[in-house]
């Protein structure tokens, strides 16, 4: 027999991370047959704790034919603000500038994003990854098999773009960099094909094998379009 309190954590724990409501049958079946009745009794007192009230921030609701737990509707508009702060942190010129590339060249490598800016991305690309504004998208089949990126959905999304065929010409983006740069006191570093040939060292390997294994712990998205 499973502890009451044991049962108490694992209905709790499958109503917190699922969205829509769930038959109470469905939470039961969990169990084998000599827990049932205990999980019965156990799953009222979980809802008996989240029952509506004043001063609760989550909530039980009985709905569609099942539970699930909620937050309170009057506390709407305060998750929203809560959200817009959360999302609201402005990307740094470097990282618009990797990212701008990436949109127009992908599939493209950090050694070619280096060539093209004169500076080590690796950390950029990171930021980028973990944003989820770009994506891995295999290796280039070269000398060192580098990592090819390219954008996501999360970035269609991020610029209110339908597609990437609605990017405005890239002169058109340098010059709106140019001028967030002014304005903002940084330097714009968006460098054209004929950027410096120097040779330059290849971006930190091991940043970006932690930057590629982020990305590769979820499924690549076959969805995102090409230039």
């Amino acid at each position: 027999m499973i502890n009451p309190r044991e049962l108490e954590a694992v209905l709790e724990a499958v109503l917190f991370v699922t969205a829509e409501p769930v038959p109470r049958s469905r939470l039961l079946e969990m169990f084998d047959e000599e827990d049932r009745e205990a999980a019965a009794l156990a799953l009222e007192t979980v809802l008996s704790r989240y029952k509506a009230e004043e001063g609760r921030g989550v909530v039980a609701e009985e709905v569609a034919g099942g539970v699930r737990l909620i937050t309170p509707p009057e506390l709407g508009s305060w998750l929203r603000r809560f959200f817009e702060v959360r999302s609201s942190g402005k990307l740094s010129m470097a990282a618009l500038e990797t990212l701008a590339i990436v949109a127009y060249r992908q599939p493209i490598t950090g050694p070619e994003i280096q060539e093209l800016r004169n500076v080590n991305p690796a950390g950029v690309l990171k930021t980028l990854l973990e944003r989820r504004l770009i994506r891995v998208a295999g290796r280039k089949p070269v000398v060192g098999n580098p990592l090819l990126y390219r954008t996501t959905r999360e970035f269609l999304v991020h610029f209110g773009l339908e597609s990437l065929k609605e990017l405005p010409p890239l002169e058109e983006f340098e010059e709106l960099l140019g001028a967030m740069a002014e304005s903002e006191g940084e330097p714009s570093e968006v460098a054209g094909p004929a950027a410096s040939s120097a040779a330059l060292p290849d971006p930190e390997e091991a940043v970006l094998r932690e930057a590629a294994q982020l990305e590769e712990r979820e499924a690549l998205d076959p969805e995102t379009e090409p230039v």
